[in-house]
């Protein structure tokens, strides 16, 4: 097994071990660990403290940028859509991990896959109500605002 993804499971069980969830996550960079995070929901009420996240934002805040593409990510725990969509925003090319979201479901941690079977469905169908109600004052449209602002700064 990869040293890093052996390092994921160790914080992880020591997480457990500590109270809290079966997850830790590493991130390296050239050889060199940058960040690392374990779950962190029993210490704080903050529903994104997964262990991928802190370590992308620790990771984040050490390099001083928002672009982790020469990072790769060593997670204990397959990643559940929140932390794989902030590796796909942090530009992350590679996701190593040891268990997946069909053993953290056996261990009574389901909501992952609930996650990851509603975002196949449409809109529509989903368990959670999506109601568009567009722009109509052009002086709110922030899109607009930020589209002729990148423009003009070309």
């Amino acid at each position: 097994m990869n040293e890093w993804l052996e390092e994921a499971l160790k914080l992880a069980v020591k997480n457990v071990e500590s109270g809290g969830h079966p997850f830790g996550s590493v991130l390296v960079k050239g050889g060199e660990a940058v960040a690392e995070g374990v779950n962190e929901l029993h210490i704080k009420t903050d529903v994104s403290a997964h262990a991928e996240l802190v370590a992308i934002r620790k990771a984040q805040d050490h390099l001083q940028t928002t672009d982790l593409s020469d990072c790769t990510l060593y997670a204990s725990g397959e990643p559940c859509p929140m932390c794989l969509t902030a590796a796909y925003f942090a530009g992350i090319k590679e996701i190593h991990y040891a268990q997946t979201v069909e053993e953290a479901s056996q261990a009574g941690l389901s909501l992952s896959g609930k996650v990851y079977e509603e975002l196949t469905k449409p809109k529509e169908a989903r368990e959670i109500n999506f109601v568009h109600d567009p722009v109509k004052n052009a002086d709110l449209d922030a899109m607009k605002l930020y589209s002729r602002k990148k423009s003009e700064s070309e």
